[in-house]
């Protein structure tokens, strides 16, 4: 390539800087969605992982036990009869500290002396607790506690202070005798959310005495201490490698995260358009020049070169800007991905974005990749067309309707692909990964309904000129004439707002169709008055106890009718920890609250009732399992099969949830902890009062003057409101994706009227020559942007329907398990039609002022 070709190309893209910038705005805006949706997750996924490593140590295996735990004489035989001295006995728990504003924290209960093998920065020789005093100070003083020193500075305590902490119901006072400094920014991130105690502290704290969370060891891949500690373990106990646990949890998010990645590249895919559009018209708008270059001698291989080495510098540029952006976006996201991990899963504090650079390498090479494929079209355009069509105006505008039913016929193709993705087999889709292609199918729906756009925009242009000839006269005439006239430009810009505007009511619809669902279920299954449970770590599960006397006042306050138990804890199955519930109900009472997918006649109840269990409809899913199979769980009588009487609808779960009766409970597991209370107020008893009731009872202070009780007391309405507010928050970062996208497609509106606008200044001198006012040329140029509208918006309306039966048939059920109601809102296509409308009109009123201001006279003018 000739240095004077690189000039000539330099000097164009600085001669353009509107068109230069909004491609690379369109680049940098697609990397920065998908960027800042890696990176929080990956900031999610990495600080689950450093205070895994934190807690989990160097430990090879883990000897880990049910609800009730282990009991702490188990450890005195491993490390004493069979004298394994690499092995520490671990308690812990979850608790909330107010000086953090009720951030949550992990309660470590550990062994000093047992520790220096397993956890480094609990070493008494020098590690991250200094020189030992403060692990001392751990077995010397009451309630003594050990905070990484960003935390205790964050909490405003010191060495010696008093820290507040609230532990389920109730709120105890520790004394902070250290803290643990950390040797680099790892340890640091690790440490955040740690709170360090002694075993027995721990064991009081979390009303665990005499019991063990687990045990952890460091043994060789055959060693023979194996057989040993099996031998001794009781039923209800395993002995499993210590990765095992961190991996079944990892594996809960993955469908979440997926979904996310996908949703985010769909701003990418909306950001491709626009860098089409714009390379393509930087082509037409040098067709004189890049004719004339070939005339005299340049090869068609330069014109490619020089067309793609220019779309190869936008896409260096826009994806380094894509990832700053992304990175300050991302610092936002993670906040609300952090947040939906918490409520749904399991507890992570996630304070910084962690950069990594697999991430920001993935972003950047996708958008040089999608910058440069994006550009293949018009270059190869440049380079196979003749040097007599390039120097002819019209030639591209006669190539792309030449085009039209090429990219129709594609498109039909890419659709029955598409749909064929859909209905593959579900058995081969499970090996093949059914969520990858569900989601192939989706992204190949959406690009074959855009190539299907320039075929259906014409259709609507001759469909509406003759109205609006009637209406607006020639103006009107001419608004629909210059969309179908511009072919090239204005279809790819009503592709990308229809894609963007689509996702829209696609994702409204499953967003809308799920809360529905959701509302359903808990007008269903919320059956009782009143419900009563100790604060917890997570929002869409109990995993708090009450205090038996807790349980004895609340129970004989007047006003309550009856009661039921339940106990809420989860167990480790084969597919990942699960949550089950024993309920201890009187009668039949409850049974009209679970909708059930399979059973749930007087069979169901009767075999319920004799020790088998009712499954969740996700539980079914992950399993394979249904009505007359069984299902085994690890319990303290050794590992015993279940037989499931049916599955039910439940959607606070995605990981699934096991229902059982109490008496099948306590046959099993030595565990006789209450959960939670599920109040019946008697006959003509207020819900309201009985709740004002109920706090009063538990209001008292204890009889040492410590403070009373902590206990969430709410009705049903009050309950169900929470729960829609933590459905709501769970969404929320699909409205800000949603944002984006229709951000970027705005920007390609934009993009393709300036270059209209640039392109027909001549065409438009020779009408203001001849008569053609400032106003009416706003009228034009805006009946275009409407039109161009108007048209996005009703043919997102039944590809955004189309898109909502994936999200809520194949995506979710393949993601999560859930059935859902498909519930249809048309306000929604009206508001999508709304967006659509003014996002093309405020892009039209730049170029419109541009162009009603030039003077016709330097228009008109040959260069």
């Amino acid at each position: 390539m000739s240095p004077l070709l690189w000039r000539t190309s330099l000097r164009y893209l600085l001669r353009h800087p509107w068109q230069f910038g909004l491609c690379l705005l369109g680049v940098a805006l697609g990397v920065a969605v998908v960027v800042a949706i890696d990176l929080a997750n990956a900031s999610a996924s990495r600080a689950f992982a450093l205070s895994t490593e934190s807690v989990t140590g160097r430990a090879s295996h883990q000897i880990i036990g049910g609800p009730s735990g282990l009991d702490d004489d188990l450890y005195r035989q491993i490390r004493v009869d069979l004298g394994i001295r690499t092995s520490a006995p671990v308690v812990e728990g979850y608790a909330q500290l107010p000086a953090l504003e009720n951030q949550t924290v992990q309660l470590l209960g550990v062994d000093p002396l047992a520790e220096a093998p397993f956890r480094s920065y609990l070493a008494p020789d020098g590690g991250t607790a200094g020189d030992g005093t403060s692990l001392v100070g751990l077995l010397a003083t009451p309630n003594g506690v050990l905070l990484a020193t960003e935390t205790a500075q964050r909490a405003g305590v010191s060495p010696g202070d008093t820290l507040v902490m609230r532990i389920g119901s109730r709120t105890v006072d520790l004394q902070l005798v250290g803290v643990l400094e950390p040797s680099d920014d790892l340890s640091r991130r690790a440490l955040e959310g740690l709170v360090v105690a002694d075993l027995a502290t721990a064991q009081e704290l979390l009303a665990l005495v005499g019991q063990l969370s687990r045990i952890d060891l460091i043994l060789g891949e055959e060693d023979p201490a194996f057989a040993r500690i099996e031998a001794i373990l009781p039923p209800g106990a395993d002995l499993v490698p210590a990765a095992s646990r961190t991996n079944a949890l990892e594996q809960m998010t993955r469908a979440f995260e997926l979904n996310l990645t996908a949703l985010s590249l769909l701003a990418l895919i909306v950001g491709m358009f626009l860098i089409y559009n714009t390379i393509t018209f930087s082509v037409v708008q040098r067709r004189m020049l890049l004719g004339t270059l070939r005339c005299v001698g340049v090869t068609r291989g330069q014109i490619a070169t020089l067309v793609l080495g220019e779309a190869f510098a936008i896409s260096l540029i826009g994806s380094l800007a894509g990832l700053v952006l992304g990175t300050i976006l991302g610092r936002g996201l993670v906040g609300l991905v952090t947040q939906t991990i918490n409520d749904l899963y399991f507890v992570v504090t996630v304070r910084n974005l962690s950069l990594d650079p697999l991430v920001l390498l993935k972003g950047f090479v996708l958008g040089v990749v999608a910058t440069l494929v994006s550009a293949a079209v018009p270059a190869f355009e440049a380079m196979l067309t003749p040097p007599r069509t390039v120097l002819r105006r019209s030639s591209v505008e006669e190539r792309a309707r030449r085009m039209v039913p090429l990219l129709a016929m594609v498109g039909l193709v890419m659709l029955a692909l598409g749909t064929a993705l859909l209905f593959w087999p579900a058995g081969i889709n499970q090996q093949l990964g059914g969520l990858y292609l569900a989601f192939a199918a989706l992204f190949t729906i959406i690009i074959g309904t855009a190539l299907l756009t320039p075929l259906l925009t014409v259709a609507m242009m001759r469909l509406v000129r003759p109205a609006l000839g009637r209406v607006f006269g020639l103006l009107g005439r001419m608004a629909a004439r210059d969309v179908e006239a511009t072919l090239s430009r204005t279809a790819v810009a009503v592709a990308a707002l229809m894609i963007a505007v689509s996702v829209t009511i696609g994702v409204g619809l499953m967003v809308g169709s799920f809360r529905q669902t959701v509302i359903v279920w808990l007008e269903q299954s919320l059956g009782a008055d009143i419900y009563v449970a100790a604060p917890g770590a997570t929002a869409n599960r109990v995993d708090t106890a009450l205090e038996p006397a807790q349980i004895d006042v609340l129970t004989r306050v007047e006003g309550v009718g009856a009661a039921t138990r339940m106990r809420s804890v989860q167990i480790d199955t084969p597919t990942g920890p699960t949550t089950v519930i024993a309920i201890d109900a009187e009668g039949e009472r409850g049974r009209d609250y679970l909708r059930f997918k399979v059973g749930g006649d007087a069979a169901t109840w009767t075999a319920w009732e004799n020790g088998a269990i009712l499954i969740s409809e996700p539980l079914a899913f992950r399993t394979g399992l249904g009505i007359g199979d069984q299902l085994s769980l690890r319990t303290d009588r050794g590992l015993r099969d279940f037989p499931i009487a049916g599955v039910y609808y439940d959607y606070a779960s995605d990981r699934g949830v096991i229902r059982m009766h109490y008496t099948t409970y306590q046959a099993n597991w030595d565990d006789t902890t209450i959960s939670s209370l599920a109040l019946y107020a008697a006959p003509g008893v207020p819900v309201d009062e009985l709740v004002t009731r109920l706090r009063a009872a538990v209001a008292t202070p204890n009889a040492d003057g410590t403070a009373p009780p902590l206990l969430n007391i709410g009705s049903n309405v009050s309950l169900r409101e929470g729960t829609l507010a933590i459905f709501d928050r769970t969404f929320a970062i699909t409205a800000v994706l949603q944002v984006l996208a229709t951000i970027v497609a705005f920007i390609g509106i934009l993009s393709s009227l300036m270059a209209l606008q640039l392109e027909r200044a001549r065409e438009l001198a020779v009408l203001r020559a001849n008569g053609l006012t400032p106003g009416q040329l706003w009228g034009v140029v805006l009946g275009q942007t409407s039109l161009m509208g108007l048209t996005a918006g009703l043919f997102a309306a039944p590809l955004g329907f189309v898109l909502a039966l994936i999200l809520v048939y194949v995506i979710n059920q393949r993601s999560f398990g859930w059935t859902l109601d498909l519930a249809v809102d048309p306000a929604l296509f009206l508001q999508a039609l709304f967006v659509a409308l003014i996002a093309a009109i405020l892009a039209g009123i730049y170029p419109a002022h541009k162009m009603s201001r030039t003077n016709p006279a330097l228009a008109l003018r040959e260069e």
